[in-house]
Parts: structure tokens; C-alpha cells; sequence
């Protein structure tokens, strides 16, 4: 081959093999067919030299050599079958934030427990063009795999046309955006390549979640298809350091899996997946491959480089996207172009934005408990830092509620709330039934409860926040039925082992939940696997624990009117509403009409008011009503100033600034907020107005 100046893959070309194969024939693993060895003569123009191979002796011939890592493309089903993309990746969208949810769940789950340190999770996007972009393509061995893409871009299928795109993107664009993401002090990808193990759940199968702890937050084994599913080449590439020995070794256990549709490539069918490994001698197909343990120099050239010998795993993700973020940007979807910089901009805050939602809880500490998380997100564009590395602090993304779980883990909660930032505390009842007929397995589990009250930074207000064991939000639902007088707040509900080891039933309690959830893991109700497990009826144990939290909350919260301070009754004879309808009679029908206004000044000199509306009946079209807030000064006109914040409470929607008032509601809350800078006079010195007047064009 040398005289001939031809390589490996030449000659595979050549003898219509793979490249494997012959990589498999020069390393002694395995012998070509006798007819394809007379091909191989006759190609290099070569004899049998038994003279010279009896001068270089068995021992040199059985040198081992490292082999190069190549590509091993799975052939097409002898019964004809074909699979137009991979079915997992469909129960998710190729959104960032949901890749957020399920990658960092997975790590969270693979937290090593021999310690007491967090996992710490980072996530790098990667901006990569021109020679830096060429020397990455060249690294993975693009060449091999273009005639794949190619192929599969050319059908007329989903996948085929987000290949297509990020084929598009590559080839014409010179744009390549890598998404890679770490964890540290996890258990790597441990196991045999084929046996049981995370490294075979993860990257030999599908539908194998491998969790037999019950407060983990995966179960459908589904949430690592959202790795390929952000990559509009189907394409991620792993390097895992393991938490224990494998082969003897544990650093730099490298592999590359390849998800495209069936296709066919110069006359050869292909299944669909790939791999990026070293040929296994021992497999019985010679061209299958491996995970290799690679060189400090392949892993930097493939971006797959690791902090520290701290155990846990590197994903890259080749050709990130972001469906929901390039729709933002444009308007029209994920197969436009947006402006690089913006995109890299957003990219980076919607992965903030949906760690510090779905996991403040993981990240929190008190007293003696540290937390289970630590977070992070940058970004590079050619190697160079773009966007420097912000650490996620619950504290800022989640004030009110990270406050209660701090106070619950420090042990400073209250019974009552009577001073502003305290932290209430109450049990509640969650009566788990028995699973598999199992004795022992049923009981009264006692589920947390904490309130607090609610800043401007906590979103959506008069939510109570639900989790279990590994402390991700599963699901935040809003409190019905209370009084207008409601000072704001917000709820927290730690349920199973979240409540506390000690507390009763608390591992069947996650048992219980865990089967009630969906693969998103994002509530709890009526599943297939509850059904399965416990009873038809078991998802009415959900309900009746939402019916005593939502009870719970009302006795915390809800100020009897005969018990309001007395300040509240000093503010109250400085407010006026306008009992007169703000719009136009609809035959018998008048508009709606503020009936109670209730208010306080806020530390900041903003009013803060909430507001009930009384709703004639018998309309059929809805209201549009815009409130507008005065200044009740001692003389001259009421000057108008502007709303800082608007909230629809019960039965009503916003919109623009504008309450929608559905036919059929009799009476709707809501709450505002005065903007500050607006007020020509501070509120400590002015009356407030509050008047409802109907909206025509649909903005206030």
C-alpha cells in the first residue's frame, strides 16, 4: 500500500468494503475472503513475500497498534424495513429549554453519592468557522460522512429536512454550532460496550433508563434522545471519565453515535444509526466498533477535553439548534437564518432561564445541607470566550420560593405568617396506596408545605411549586377560590423524599409519584404504569393531596375581613373606584364594574392594588375592559400614571394590557402595580382612583 501510495480507506473503496475492514486485515483481527485476497493482489500488484514476512517475525507482526477511530454504519434490515428517524427523539421538541430539563435531570440523577458534593453541570455553546470549523470537520472524518448526509437530506421526511438545514449550514454558511454538555462528580458512563450499563443504556439502546432509585427524575429512559434531537445533524459525541474502572482505565472513554434515517449510499442500504469507534476485534461483525480510550490530543481536537479527573461525562452535540429561539428571532422557524451574535445571545439565556425554573430547588442550601447542583452556561465562538460563564443562582432566578426551601432545609419556618419574609410551614396528607398488592407498601406519607410571600422576580404569583425526591419542579399549579384581600405569595409542596428521609412512607410516596408522571416529567396524574402498578383509581390519591394543599394554603393565607390591620383601613378610606360601567350598554347588559378595591403602598412608593369586578349577566361576548389608575391630589386635575404590572387573578385574561372578561363570569380579580416613575407626587401623600373603562382597539 505504502509503494502504491494508497491508504486504508483507497483501498477499501477499491474492494467495495468498509474502511473498518481493512483496518481490521492490516491489524491481524481478521483475514479477507480468499477471492477478495486475489483482488487485493491484483490491486497492489503484490506477491506473497513469505521470505519477508518470515524476517519480521510473529512478534513484530502482532505489534499493537492504536488503530484510527472509524465510522460503523449499521446496514439496512434483511426483511426490508425501514426507519425514517429515531421514534424517541419525536416525544420531545429540539427546544433548548427542554434539553435543559432532561440533560440536567440526567445528571442530577447520576450524582455520585459517595460523596456530599453537588453534580455540577455546564453547558458550552460553540461557534465554530472557517479553519477552525475545517480542522473539527476533518476530526470526525466529514468526508466519510457527507455522502451519509446527503442521502438522508434528500428525503422528503422530518428528519430529512432538519438534516437538510444543518447540511445547509455547514456546507454553505461555514457555521458550525457545537452545544456541549458537562457534568462533574457523576458516575460516567460506566459498563460494558454491549452488556448491561449506563454506556450501553446510553448509547447502544433505546428505551432502557437504567434508574433504580425511585427519587430519580428519569424513568421512560426517553431523556437522552433530546441530545439528538438538538442537533439538526443527528450527531453527538461523548467522552466520559467513570466513576469506577473499566478495562482497568478510566479516563478519556471516548465514543460517537450517528441517528439518520435509512438511506442508501453508493448501492449500500443503512439502517440509520452510527458509530464512532475502534473496530472490535471480537465482535462477529469485523466492522463494528467501540468505545476507545483516546489521547489527550483526540479529545482536544474533538472538543471533548475535561476539567480535572472529577468523574462524570462530556456530550457535544454537533449542530445545535433551537427551534423555539429561531422562531423568536424570525418569526418564521427553525430553517432561517438569524443574525449569528443574537442567536448565540438567546441560545445562551433560554439555557439560563430554564435551569434556574426547573432546578432552583436542586440548587439550594441550608444549614447543614448543601446543594445537590451547581450550574452553569458560557459561550465561545472559534475558541475565544464570547459570553463568559454565568453560574445559575436560585436566589435570582426564584427569590420567594428558593427563600422557603432554604428556611425549610435551615429549619427557621414559622407555624404563621405575621412579618413580611417569613416562611410558614404545614403538613399534609398524601395517603400512598399499596403497589403490586404488596404489604407495607400503602400508607399516610406527610408532604411539606411552605409559603412565603411573593416578589416581583418570582413570575406568576399565588402558585404552589410541586416536587419529590431529586428536587426538580415537576409541576406549578395555581391556588382557586381566593379572597380578593390575598397578600401575594407563593408555595412550595416537597413531597416523597424531599420531605425529609424521616419523614413517614417517603420512599413509596416517590415510587407513587414517580409512576404517575408523563416522559416529559412534568405533573402527576393518571398513567399507564399507575394503573399497572396500583389501582385504576390510584390518580385520585393526586387529586385529593391538590384538594388538602390548595385548603392548606386558603387557612395560611386569607385574611378574614374582621382581622385586617389596621393600616390596611386607613389606606382604604384614600381609595375611590368608579361604580359606573366604563363602556356602553349592551341592550340589557352594562359593562363590568369595579366593586371592591383594596391596596397598600409598597416599600418602593408603588401602589399595589387588587381589584374585584362585578360582571353583569346574560352577555355573549366577551368584555374588553383597560383599568386605569389616578392620583387623587388636593387640587387640579387627577393625573394618570402608567401601570408597572398587571395581573389577571380569577376569571379574567390579559392581553396588551387589556381584561378580557369571558361571557358567563359573574365576578374577576385582579392585581396591579403603579409605575413608580410615572408619579408626579409620591403615594404617601396622594389618594388612588381606579377606574374600568371599556377597550376598543385592544391595548391600553
Amino acid at each position: 500500500m505504502r509503494d502504491k501510495g494508497m491508504d486504508a480507506s483507497q483501498l477499501a473503496g477499491r474492494l467495495e468494503v468498509t474502511r473498518a475492514a481493512v483496518d481490521a486485515w492490516l491489524y491481524d483481527r481478521s483475514e479477507p475472503r480468499p477471492e477478495l485476497m486475489a483482488t487485493v493482489r491484483e490491486i497492489l500488484g503484490a506477491e506473497e513475500d513469505t521470505e519477508r514476512s518470515a524476517e519480521v517475525g510473529p512478534e513484530r507482526r502482532h505489534d499493537p497498534v492504536e488503530t484510527p477511530a472509524v465510522w460503523y454504519h449499521r446496514p439496512g434490515h434483511d426483511d426490508g424495513g425501514r426507519e425514517f428517524g429515531n421514534a424517541a427523539a419525536f416525544a420531545f421538541e429540539a427546544d433548548l429549554e427542554v434539553l435543559a430539563r432532561e440533560a440536567t435531570q440526567n445528571s442530577l440523577d447520576e450524582r455520585d453519592r459517595r460523596n456530599n458534593r453537588p453534580v455540577r453541570v455546564r453547558y458550552t455553546l460553540h461557534e465554530l468557522t472557517g479553519d477552525t470549523l475545517a480542522r473539527f470537520l476533518a476530526a470526525i472524518h466529514w468526508d466519510g460522512l457527507r455522502p451519509h448526509y446527503e442521502a438522508a437530506a434528500a428525503q422528503d421526511q422530518k428528519v430529512g429536512r432538519v438534516i437538510n438545514a444543518g447540511l445547509r449550514e455547514v456546507t454553505e454558511g461555514d457555521r458550525l454550532v457545537l452545544l456541549r454538555v458537562d457534568d462533574y462528580n457523576a458516575n460516567g458512563l460506566t459498563g460494558d460496550d454491549y452488556e448491561d450499563g449506563r454506556f450501553a443504556a446510553v448509547v447502544r439502546r433505546q428505551l432502557d433508563s437504567l434508574k433504580s432509585d425511585a427519587a430519580a427524575g428519569g424513568s421512560y429512559g426517553l431523556g437522552k434522545a433530546t441530545l439528538w434531537a438538538t442537533s439538526r445533524l443527528g450527531l453527538v459525541l461523548m467522552n466520559s471519565t467513570l466513576s469506577e474502572p473499566h478495562e482497568g482505565r478510566t479516563a478519556r472513554r471516548v465514543i460517537g453515535r450517528l441517528d439518520l434515517p435509512w438511506r442508501e449510499v453508493e448501492g449500500r442500504r443503512f439502517a440509520g444509526p452510527a458509530w464512532l469507534g475502534r473496530p472490535d476485534a471480537e465482535a462477529n461483525n469485523t466492522e463494528v466498533v467501540r468505545s476507545w480510550w483516546a489521547d489527550e490530543e483526540t479529545v482536544e481536537n474533538l472538543y471533548l477535553a475535561r476539567e480535572g479527573d472529577d468523574p462524570g461525562t462530556s456530550f457535544l452535540i454537533v449542530g445545535a439548534h433551537d427551534v423555539a429561539s429561531l422562531a423568536a428571532g424570525t418569526g418564521q422557524g427553525e430553517e432561517d437564518d438569524v443574525d449569528d451574535e443574537d442567536s448565540l445571545e438567546r441560545m445562551h439565556q433560554r439555557l439560563l432561564s430554564a435551569l434556574g425554573r426547573n432546578f432552583w430547588a436542586a440548587m439550594t442550601a441550608g444549614g447543614e445541607h448543601r446543594p445537590l447542583l451547581e450550574a452553569s452556561v458560557r459561550a465561545l465562538r472559534n475558541g475565544v470566550e464570547f459570553l463568559a460563564e454565568e453560574r445559575v443562582e436560585p436566589h435570582e432566578h426564584q427569590p420567594a420560593r428558593s427563600r422557603a426551601l432554604q428556611a425549610f432545609l435551615s429549619g427557621t419556618t414559622v407555624d404563621r405568617l405575621t412579618e413580611a419574609g417569613q416562611v410558614a410551614r404545614i403538613t399534609v396528607p398524601l395517603n400512598v396506596p399499596a403497589r403490586d398488592g404488596i404489604t407495607g407498601t400503602a400508607g399516610e406519607h406527610r408532604a411539606v408545605l411552605l409559603i412565603t410571600d411573593a416578589t416581583d422576580a418570582d413570575g406568576k404569583i399565588n402558585r404552589v411549586t410541586a416536587m419529590r425526591g431529586n428536587r426538580m419542579t415537576v409541576r406549578t399549579s395555581w391556588v382557586p377560590g381566593l379572597p380578593a384581600s390575598t397578600n401575594p405569595f407563593q408555595a412550595v409542596l416537597l413531597v416523597g423524599r424531599a420531605a425529609g428521609n424521616d419523614a413517614p412512607f417517603a420512599a413509596e410516596a416517590e415510587e407513587f409519584l414517580r409512576s404517575s408522571e408523563p416522559p416529559e416529567h412534568n405533573k402527576w396524574g393518571q398513567t399507564e404504569e399507575l394503573r399497572m402498578r396500583y389501582s385504576p383509581s390510584a390518580h385520585r390519591r393526586i387529586a385529593a393531596l391538590t384538594t388538602v394543599t390548595n385548603r392548606a394554603v386558603h387557612d395560611l393565607v386569607a385574611i378574614p375581613r374582621d382581622k385586617k390591620s389596621s393600616g390596611t383601613s386607613k389606606i382604604g378610606k384614600r381609595l375611590k373606584i368608579t361604580g359606573k360601567p366604563g363602556g356602553k350598554v349592551r341592550g340589557t347588559v352594562t359593562p363590568p364594574k369595579l366593586h371592591d378595591l383594596e391596596a397598600v403602598v409598597a416599600p418602593s412608593g408603588a401602589w399595589q392594588i387588587t381589584a374585584e369586578v362585578k360582571v353583569s349577566p346574560g352577555g355573549v361576548e366577551p368584555w374588553r375592559m383597560s383599568p386605569v389608575a389616578k392620583l387623587d391630589v388636593r387640587s387640579g386635575p387627577r393625573p394618570v400614571v402608567k401601570w408597572a404590572e398587571l395581573v389577571a387573578v380569577k376569571d379574567c385574561e390579559l392581553s396588551d394590557g387589556v381584561l378580557h372578561f369571558p361571557p358567563g363570569v359573574r365576578r374577576a380579580v385582579f392585581r396591579g402595580v403603579t409605575d413608580v416613575s410615572t408619579h408626579p407626587v409620591r403615594a404617601g401623600l396622594t389618594g388612588l382612583e381606579v377606574v374600568l373603562q371599556e377597550s376598543k382597539g385592544g391595548g391600553a
